[in-house]
């Protein structure tokens, strides 16, 4: 038997969590891009080690995303973007989590609720991503080629920057609009999405 939850998060709740990001950037402060991702890494490692529900499960996954974008280098970001993606894996700097995550199967759910803030703040980089990473997988497939074995080439460049461009003229145009919507990766109506290839480490299971 399974059952379904849902909860609100009302403008105290958000503050809440606000000052936890506050906080995570102090912790921060002082490291490189790379020790950034690798503390979002390495909390990744740690959720594959215990048993966490699937709600859970689809928001790490998407954590997982916001890591390959930094590091996919046919992606590669322009500066400003990478730093927005950089800025929203800080949370996973700060050893003190809300909830310590070796508490039994709500451990991460303070992770999953930070990766849902920054899924709605990042919803068109997310998007783009996406897209991309099924145009290569779909081109690899019809050229005979393995999709992690490509770095960038001309036909990929093309299609990477007609997706940032749209991303910043959809994110300017949401621009002061809040959290916005959800990018809807956990939703049913993407439940059988199967991603394109990405220089991921998260595995469900």
């Amino acid at each position: 038997m399974s059952i379904t939850l849902n909860f609100h998060l009302n403008d105290q709740d958000l503050a809440h969590f606000e000052k936890a990001i506050e906080r995570s950037k102090k912790a921060a402060e002082g490291k490189s891009n790379e020790e950034i991702v690798a503390s979002a890494v390495e909390m990744l490692a740690d959720a594959q080690k215990v048993h966490i529900p699937d709600f859970i499960k689809d928001r790490l996954l998407r954590l997982d995303d916001m890591i390959a974008m930094v590091r996919d280098e046919a992606w590669a970001l322009p500066d400003a973007d990478k730093e927005r993606v950089l800025s929203a894996l800080m949370y996973f700097c700060d050893p003190d989590d809300v909830i310590p995550d070796n508490v039994e199967v709500l451990g991460f759910l303070d992770d999953a609720v930070m990766i849902e803030l920054s899924v709605r703040e990042l919803k068109h980089e997310l998007d783009a991503y996406d897209d991309f990473c099924d145009y290569r997988a779909n081109e690899a497939n019809r050229r005979g080629v393995e999709p992690s074995t490509l770095g960038r080439t001309d036909w990929l460049d093309g299609r990477r920057e007609e997706l940032i461009d749209r991303m910043h003229q959809r994110r300017e145009r949401d621009f002061g609009t809040g959290y916005g919507s959800s990018s809807g990766y956990a939703s049913t109506e993407r439940s059988s999405y199967v991603r394109g290839w990405r220089p991921g480490v998260f595995k469900f299971g």
